[in-house]
């Protein structure tokens, strides 16, 4: 059976903007709802260096967030409205246990996690946590549900 003869599905990577665009929405988003939560914790800065502390608890938050989220969906919201989404690399909804592995690079050390994706993997839109959980990001296509069409009145 020749390389022709195979049926192979489509996936289009998405690409840097989107992505980024997509975790602004999420950075966003995150961090209004881990400030309201955080402010009562301001009572212990004495006690620990504040800045590394309060890292520590807003990159937990992400962490969670995105590994919730990207488990159950497949998607953050950031993703959802840029109709992107996370898969493994045969395009197949990823285990939490993938999504907790590719959620740690963007949540605690997203520059040198990108860095290292664009440098040592030209090309192919992985950042390095991607390739560690062997996830990749993907382009949706949203349409209509089978059998259900849309009809848009001109205004």
């Amino acid at each position: 059976m020749g390389e022709n003869d195979l049926d192979y599905e489509t996936l289009h990577l998405a690409r840097w903007d989107t992505r980024f665009w997509a975790w602004l929405v999420d950075f966003i988003l995150v961090s209004l709802v881990l400030n309201i939560f955080l402010n009562p914790f301001h009572f212990i800065s004495g006690l620990f260096s504040w800045h590394y502390f309060d890292y520590f608890l807003r990159s937990l938050g992400f962490l969670v967030y995105w590994t919730a989220m990207e488990g159950v969906y497949g998607q953050s919201i950031g993703k959802m409205v840029l109709n992107i989404k996370v898969t493994d690399r045969a395009g197949k909804p990823v285990s939490f246990q993938k999504a907790l592995v590719e959620s740690l690079g963007k949540s605690f050390i997203l520059p040198i996690d990108c860095l290292i994706g664009w440098l040592g993997m030209p090309g192919k839109k992985l950042r390095l946590f991607n390739r560690v959980s062997g996830t990749i990001v993907v382009k949706t296509d949203y349409r209509e549900p089978a059998g259900i069409r849309y009809i848009r009145d001109k205004e």
